[in-house]
């Protein structure tokens, strides 16, 4: 793609320059924001029988979509006269609290004309009231990833991050004539929709390798290596027919299991701290490890993690999930979120693939507590039945096990980055186009 025969300055130093047909301008000057509800709770099963009952867009839908439809919406209770947060065909929406600075400023835009639709109350709307805007340009130039890096560098907080309206206000954009914006949101949407599409598909193949890890891994602890070994009955229903020579039992006869240091001990600290520290294993670090430094306490002496430990996550997003505690993670502190396992007189690694089956997903699943995010208890985590091999073939599973593992892991991983590479790719596209970097004025589909 060509760039523009002719460019001006657009007077701001990260866009550097801009073809001399567009016009510098700011976000407070082509449309007007507005504010999402506030107290207010959705509810997706509260929107049957009362007329007061309207639906809204919530925040994960503006997380996770370029394009906002009638798709996913919730509803929430509207007052009599509750209208200013009503929102409207062609309006934008920006998420102003997140939790990463990633998230942050992510806007999205309503396609279709909806009779009563309101906006969360995490979000901001975005009415586009100068007729020289196409609103799907402006939604994607905001997307693009030079504004998209300005927005979250805008953002202050520490637990949640937040955008001030301000600050939002005054983010600069740049429009080209109306015809050219038409033109280039068919390029963008072409383009777009390709390079979704082989996301779409590589997803898919990364979703087909997990249930692929999980049934080998099933496979393994319930029926063993060799498919010709005499088999019995295990008396358990969901398990049916076990090798002979192996044993079932609760998890709790095989172990040890603890709670970790309450988050009234954890004080987190600069990894430059003079005193003494150490570092936290919080329940997230369980998918992405990444402890945190927190003032030492004496407390801490009861929940240090060994080798060969287990970690489980004991509620929330991470409920279930586990990993196994190495050599490189000796001596630091789990929280109270994350429930140690210490295997007895059998082999941790092959108590660990137990605990990654499915077998033992479903088992949480009927134990979980509470009616709010999942939680299991220490009892609730023994009660769990698990089968016992002899300790040879446990240690011939996981030696086969870790070896076809990880094949499917690392194919998993370059499908994973090759998924980084074209939403990286998109949003490169994008900012190219929408600030005037190449010309697709001439582009026919």
């Amino acid at each position: 793609m060509e760039s523009y025969s002719s460019y001006k300055d657009s007077g701001v130093e990260w866009i550097q320059k801009i073809p001399f047909s567009w016009n510098k301008s700011r976000i407070r000057m082509v449309g007007k924001l507005y504010g999402g509800l506030t107290g207010k709770k959705g509810d997706d099963f509260n929107n049957d029988d009362n007329p007061s009952n309207k639906p809204f867009v919530p925040f994960t839908n503006i997380f996770n979509n370029t394009y906002i439809s009638k798709n996913h919406f919730q509803y929430v209770n509207i007052g009599e006269g509750e209208h200013q947060n009503r929102v409207l065909k062609y309006d934008l929406f920006f998420l102003i609290s997140s939790e990463s600075y990633e998230d942050l400023g992510k806007c999205s835009i309503l396609l279709e004309d909806i009779e009563e639709l309101y906006l969360n109350s995490f979000c901001k709307g975005y009415r586009i009231k100068d007729k020289r805007v196409n609103p799907l340009f402006l939604n994607y130039q905001l997307l693009g990833s030079l504004h998209k890096e300005m927005i979250s560098i805008e953002g202050n907080g520490f637990t949640r991050i937040n955008l001030r309206q301000d600050r939002l206000l005054d983010i600069p954009v740049f429009i080209p004539p109306l015809n050219e914006q038409t033109q280039i949101v068919s390029f963008l949407d072409t383009k777009t929709q390709k390079i979704d599409e082989l996301i779409e598909k590589t997803e898919q193949k990364i979703k087909l390798l997990k249930e692929k890890r999980t049934s080998l891994i099933n496979h393994c602890v319930t029926k063993g290596l060799n498919p010709n070994v005499e088999m019995k009955d295990s008396g358990v229903e969901w398990i049916g027919e076990i090798p002979i020579g192996w044993k079932g039992g609760k998890l709790g006869y095989y172990s040890n299991v603890y709670r970790g240091s309450g988050y009234q001990y954890l004080n987190q600290v600069d990894e430059d701290y003079e005193d003494r520290k150490e570092r936290v294993v919080r329940i997230s670090d369980i998918t992405e490890f990444n402890p945190i430094w927190c003032e030492y306490q004496e407390q801490f002496e009861n929940y240090r993690i060994q080798p060969d430990n287990i970690l489980i996550g004991g509620t929330g997003h991470y409920f279930g999930k586990s990993i196994y505690v190495t050599k490189e993670m000796e001596g630091l502190i789990h929280s109270y979120n994350i429930i140690r396992v210490v295997i007895k007189n059998q082999y941790p690694k092959y108590v660990q693939y137990w605990l990654s089956s499915s077998k033992i997903r479903g088992q949480m699943d009927i134990s979980v507590l509470g009616s709010g995010q999942p939680f299991i208890d220490i009892q609730g985590l023994k009660d769990l039945h698990i089968l016992i091999p002899p300790l040879s073939k446990q240690h011939q599973i996981v030696e086969y096990l870790d070896e076809q593992t990880q094949k499917i892991n690392s194919t998993i991983e370059k499908e994973t980055q090759r998924i980084e590479l074209l939403k990286e790719y998109r949003q490169s596209l994008i900012s190219e186009v929408v600030t005037g970097k190449v010309d697709v004025r001439d582009w026919k589909e």
